[in-house]
């Protein structure tokens, strides 16, 4: 095991967000932006920003690792820069109230167009379509889930047609 393997995870994070400069085995060197580290294998995640908006990713194996040196720390906008690489395009942070709202109108439609639905779950946050689907926050078709998938693959598209009229 490796010095760089022995760090804890409160450790690693602290290179999170920041230019590095990896040494591995073998004299290879890697540079770029880390995005993240893995607590299990300490592997490392790094960002490259190329021309044309392209982004490389590559990650250099936790017992590879000899040395890491940080070369710029990261600032806000390049931190939300590195957050965006793998959210999908349509995430969105929605407060308490709006998964509220999204729910219930959801809910409502469901039950106007005649589909059984209940809420589960500790604040009934899930809704549960005729016992055999489930729908979480934020209620879209991808938060769908069911062992059935000819009614998953139903309901997703009738939630993706509500969604688009919503719009």
């Amino acid at each position: 095991m490796n010095d760089w393997q022995r760090k804890s995870p409160l450790d690693w994070h602290t290179y999170v967000n920041k230019l590095v400069k990896v040494v591995a085995i073998e004299k290879h060197e890697y540079e770029g932006w880390v995005l993240t580290v893995d607590p299990v294998s300490a592997s490392i995640v790094l960002v490259a920003f190329l021309e044309n908006e392209e982004v490389s990713i590559s990650v250099v194996m936790g017992h590879a690792v000899q040395e890491v040196e940080i070369l710029q720390e990261g600032d806000s906008e390049m931190e939300q820069r590195l957050s965006r690489i793998l959210a999908p395009e349509e995430s969105k942070a929605y407060s308490p109230e709006e998964l509220e709202k999204r729910k219930n109108d959801l809910k409502t439609w469901l039950e106007t167009n005649h589909i059984p639905v209940t809420e589960q779950g500790e604040s009934g946050r899930t809704l549960c379509v005729a016992g055999v689907l489930m729908i979480d926050p934020p209620y879209g078709p991808e938060q769908c889930s069911s062992s059935n998938e000819i009614i998953l693959s139903r309901v997703q598209g009738l939630l993706q047609g509500y969604l688009e009229k919503q719009q």
